[in-house]
């Protein structure tokens, strides 16, 4: 009768300890963290139009390339639509803090009131979104994007030449000296757009939508930021950057409709330069 006794609570013993591993193990399963991986390519939030792009963005390579982690506090400036939302709301959801610098709310032009609404409307309405701050920003404004120095990364893709066309070499660097005064010391700076080749006129960039690269280093030098390096993650060697309708004329805009349809097609999206800054860690 003892042995019998000995034997059940062996058993029951065995039981608790397997229930106690098995608690253990769903417990941290659902503690982990979203991989970047996961967040681009098994994440409900995207829709298929926007990985269609992926393509043409790169995306996991681009935020690889600016070192963001699922930790850290993001911000990033003018989602518009949300392309890259969709990614790092979710990625940044569990451990880390995203904010979303939009237009802001004194701006009247019609696309930049209705952007604003619909990317609010999915912040109070889409799970993916429901931890994320809305903030706003425009170049020279005093609009806090996030607390002065709080920042890991602040992030804007396809954004200068807007700052450029509207307030010249100056409008961009109101803006990076914004995004120097988010971020913490040692903070980086991502930066895409729309490449235009060196030797072009200046003027190019007046309303075609491309910016020279040295401009974008210079503006950020002159903010304080130090040059990381650059990368052709997001280049197109088949992109001349001179069309009717500037970087408009090619996808996903294809602003001519369908007059030479098949060749902006073919051509893709714009040539990108995708350059990285860091605040000095000795800055205050």
């Amino acid at each position: 009768m003892k042995n019998v006794i000995a034997l059940v609570a062996i058993v029951a013993s065995s039981l608790g300890l397997a229930a106690c591993s098995e608690n253990t193990t769903t417990t941290a399963t659902t503690s982990d963290t979203m991989t970047l991986e996961q967040a681009v390519n098994e994440n409900s939030a995207r829709s298929a139009a926007n990985l269609d792009r992926d393509v043409h963005r790169h995306p996991i390579e681009t935020l690889e390339f600016f070192e963001v982690e699922p930790d850290m506090t993001v911000v990033e400036i003018w989602p518009g639509g949300g392309w890259y939302s969709e990614i790092l709301a979710p990625y940044l959801k569990e451990n880390g803090q995203f904010y979303a610098a939009h237009f802001a709310q004194s701006e009247t032009r019609n696309y930049y009131v209705n952007s604003r609404k619909e990317y609010a409307q999915r912040v109070a309405n889409d799970p993916a979104f429901d931890a994320v701050v809305m903030t706003e920003f425009a170049p020279g404004a005093s609009n806090e994007i996030a607390p002065a120095g709080s920042a890991d990364r602040v992030l804007t893709f396809r954004n200068l030449h807007n700052w450029y066309m509207g307030g010249g070499e100056d409008g961009v660097k109101e803006a990076f000296a914004t995004f120097y005064k988010t971020l913490k010391p040692g903070g980086i700076l991502g930066v895409v757009d729309h490449r235009l080749p060196e030797a072009r006129p200046d003027t190019h960039m007046d309303s075609s939508g491309y910016m020279k690269q040295s401009l974008a280093v210079d503006a950020a030098e002159a903010a304080g930021f130090e040059f990381v390096g650059a990368s052709e993650i997001n280049a197109n060697s088949e992109d001349t950057a001179d069309y009717p309708r500037g970087v408009w004329t090619l996808p996903p805009t294809l602003g001519l409709g369908e007059e030479d349809l098949e060749r902006y097609l073919e051509i893709g999206e714009s040539d990108r330069f995708t350059l990285k800054f860091k605040k000095p860690e000795s800055s205050s």
